[in-house]
């Protein structure tokens, strides 16, 4: 026995011996810890730590429940050499995690802030700078790393069915918006994952889907707000999308990843994938090689193959290393190995406030008519309203999928126009109330298992029909008639023209009755568009008096929307993406994906011949948005950065002078020339010289918000053009090209609304990159006749 156990105590001292031999991470001896990492650690460094064995317990939804319930997922540990596991979380519009949790009786909501499209359309860089710091600080102490978002894709068309995650049609906006936003999560010390790199602009099929687009539209549009941001805020981690772009799936695309993202732009940080598992048609060592850092969720298999890889010499060690390297790189900054001491308490009342004033900057007035003598916005004497359409009355706060956010409430539209001291009428308010409950407890009964997002945000439910004589029993009680259209959208599904970009025949007839109605007996008639994304407005506009698009404006939707519609608060919101006549005047909508009758596709699925399924041809190339309707005079219902306000402004004084640099400094005084307090937005065009491009009439460069001005007040705002953004991409050269010549500056406070002019002379300009990306097929590109 004295033998034994003597031999035991000294294989625990040499073990002991041997832990205690091995280094403990820090900042400052990342190559000793890397050195003394054995292939498999190595490997599960790069594989996400998954959840419960990784199989069957959410994990690849984007739930799992260690460390933090509720988050997307977890980095994995390796305790003998000092490296914490790390948390990420969802939440492009706040903190996504679990609000109930076992065990406890405590809740962990997290705030409910606008979503993308609505923060991009405050135009206001510090305010959305502000909401990034509040929603790092909540990432923080809920005891997150990295927060998975922003989303930074372009509205390619309106159909796509996450628009409402993402910022803009026009990567400027896009690049200053996400730029703000990361530098106020991280200067919470946590990281963002900006995502989707790069090309997810559709939700249906975006697992197979092969993105086919030119290097041009590329480089210009795609990537250009990704640039941006990773050059001006250096974000801890970027997302690689699930889709193809020109054949090769991002998450093994080394001409992105490494090419583009590290060579081109100087990315420090690491890369990880979008929640998938092993593809069939990818090799794990190919993602590896490529650049993409962190596999996710992560699976065991993941690991396995990087280990084979390796001994069979189908994976260099080197490009393992380098990966490893990153990931401690990026570990070392994070709060879990800071072993910061979360709250689980951030203060969300007054996270709640910045999202009320936000969400009402964002909003935009679409209508304002004269009724009566006077703009029918702001409400004036107007006590008590008959408040139509069911999302008045279930208000939706964000989208569905992994960018919804568990909140602690969402304030209707009832309870909104209440708090502002306006009250509804009351049998119609019984009729919607009631048939809220019951929809919502079918919706709940009914509800088919697979459909997964129904569990991620707040399902549309379905409009009722409303009667005339309703209507006119409403009419005597009522001093004004307010209609709520409500759009849902979300991850995995994209929207039909039928239904969703256009009014349901219940809305056509709901509009058409109230407003006829209440206009025979003198009385106003308002729209409020519920929607994260674009809809149709030309067929019905005329018939109702004033139109609001709140978008999906955050917990606090009601009081926000009664702010505007009381005039507590000026609107001053502006459209980031065009609202078209009709979505088939939108030149991508001829490749985007419809519904398909899958069955029947087999063999044309497998042998990738599907159009919008298999493959998306970017034929309209660089005319995205306003680009095309600008340069093909095409009529629009609402152009890019148009929005009304309850003043009136001017702009004048408008100049325009190179710098040092060759870049341009822009100067323009912009006035309230109303009555009213409010903010204006000059936005900054650009037509260029002509020379070997064929180049947009004119292009989006830069813009700036004023301050809150009081009538009568001025000032003077003043901008800076990078020369390297008055190019364009010369694909046979490979390299950025601004041509010499006369380059005409416009600001204006919408594109087709230009209140100065300048010209400014600059010399040629190269930037030579990577000769990245290059198209496998021959693309119809539109051009100019």
């Amino acid at each position: 026995m004295n033998k034994k156990l003597s031999t035991m105590v000294l294989s625990l001292c040499v073990a002991s011996a041997a832990s205690a031999q091995a280094p403990q991470l820090n900042a400052h001896n990342i190559d000793q810890v890397l050195q003394a990492m054995t292939l498999e650690e190595k490997a599960q460094m790069l594989v996400g730590g998954g959840n419960d064995g990784f199989v069957g317990s959410g994990s690849m939804l984007g739930h799992q429940k260690k460390l933090v319930a509720g988050a997307a997922g977890i980095t994995v540990a390796i305790p003998r050499l000092g490296i914490p596991a790390t948390v990420v979380c969802d939440g492009p519009a706040g903190v996504h995690i679990d609000a109930h949790r076992e065990g406890t009786s405590q809740t962990f909501f997290a705030t409910g802030f606008p979503v993308g499209t609505c923060l991009a359309c405050t135009w206001n860089t510090d305010l959305v700078e502000q909401v990034g710091r509040c929603e790092g600080n909540e990432t923080l102490e809920y005891g997150c790393d990295v927060i998975l978002g922003p989303g930074m894709n372009l509205h390619r068309n309106p159909l796509c069915g996450r628009n409402f995650e993402y910022y803009s049609e026009d990567p400027i906006v896009t690049g200053m918006i996400g730029t703000a936003m990361v530098r106020g999560i991280q200067s919470q010390g946590v990281g963002v994952s900006m995502k989707h790199f790069a090309v997810n602009s559709q939700e249906s099929d975006r697992t197979r889907v092969d993105e086919r687009v030119s290097q041009r539209a590329l480089r210009e549009l795609y990537l250009r707000g990704f640039e941006m941001a990773v050059r001006e805020a250096k974000p801890w981690t970027i997302m690689s999308s699930y889709n193809k772009i020109n054949g090769v799936y991002a998450q093994g695309n080394h001409d992105l990843l490494t090419k583009v993202l590290r060579d081109d732009w100087g990315f420090k940080g690491i890369v990880m994938t979008d929640w998938i598992g092993k593809r069939a048609d990818l090799p794990v060592a190919d993602e590896v090689q490529a650049g993409n850092d962190l596999l996710m969720p992560g699976y065991p298999a993941q690991a396995e193959d990087i280990i084979k890889a390796v001994k069979e010499g189908k994976l260099d060690i080197k490009d393992v290393d380098r990966n490893v390297r990153r990931m401690l790189e990026y570990i070392v900054k994070t709060p879990r190995f800071r072993q910061y001491a979360f709250s689980n308490k951030p203060d969300l009342k007054a996270h709640a406030l910045v999202t009320r004033q936000t969400s009402t900057e964002g909003m935009v007035l679409l209508k304002n008519d004269m009724f009566n003598g006077k703009a029918v916005l702001p409400m004036e004497g107007i006590k008590r309203v008959a408040l139509f359409g069911v999302n008045s009355y279930d208000f939706m706060s964000g989208g569905l999928g992994s960018g919804c956010v568990n909140v602690p409430y969402v304030v209707d539209m009832v309870d909104g126009l209440k708090n502002a001291g306006v009250s509804t009428t009351p049998q119609l308010t019984d009729i919607y109330t009631k048939y809220v409950a019951y929809a919502k407890s079918k919706l709940k009964a009914d509800k088919n298992p697979w459909m997964w997002f129904l569990d991620q945000g707040q399902p549309k439910l379905d409009e009722i029909d409303i009667t005339e004589r309703c209507v006119e029993h409403e009419v005597p009680e009522a001093d004004a008639a307010i209609i709520t259209i409500g759009r849902q959208a979300g991850e995995g599904m994209d929207r039909n023209i039928e239904g969703e970009f256009n009014l349901t025949p219940q809305e056509k007839q709901m509009i058409s009755c109230v407003s006829s109605v209440f206009h025979q007996q003198g009385k106003p008639v308002i729209v409020v568009i519920n929607s994260g994304s674009v809809m149709e407005t030309a067929s019905w506009r005329s018939l109702v008096d004033g139109i609001l698009v709140a978008w999906q404006p955050g917990e606090e939707g009601g009081n926000a929307v009664a702010d505007v519609l009381t005039g507590k608060a000026n609107p001053s919101g502006h459209l980031t993406m065009t609202w078209p006549i009709a979505a088939t005047d939108v030149p991508s909508t001829a490749n985007f994906p419809s519904q398909p009758d899958y069955y029947g596709l087999t063999d044309a699925l497998y042998d990738h011949r599907v159009k919008g399924v298999n493959y998306t041809d970017h034929d309209e190339d660089i005319y995205v948005g306003y680009r095309y309707f600008d340069t093909f005079n095409k009529p629009v219902a609402y152009p890019f950065g148009y929005g009304l306000s309850y003043t009136t402004f001017s702009m004048s004084g408008f100049s325009a002078k190179a710098d040092g640099r060759q870049g341009v400094t822009v100067k323009v005084t912009v006035k309230n020339t109303g009555s009213r307090p409010g903010k204006q937005v000059a936005q900054v065009y650009v037509a260029s010289p002509k020379g070997g491009e064929e180049m947009p009439a004119k292009e989006l460069k830069t813009f700036a918000k004023t301050r809150m001005l009081n009538p009568g007040e001025s000032q003077t705002l003043t901008m800076s053009v990078p020369r390297r953004l008055l190019t364009s991409f010369d694909e046979a050269g490979s390299q950025w090209k601004g041509e010499a010549g006369d380059y005409t500056f416009m600001v204006g406070d919408n594109v087709e609304h230009i209140l100065g002019k300048t010209t400014v002379k600059l010399g040629a300009y190269t930037e030579k990159v990577s000769d990245a990306l290059k198209p496998q097929v021959k693309l119809n590109l539109l051009r100019k006749k």
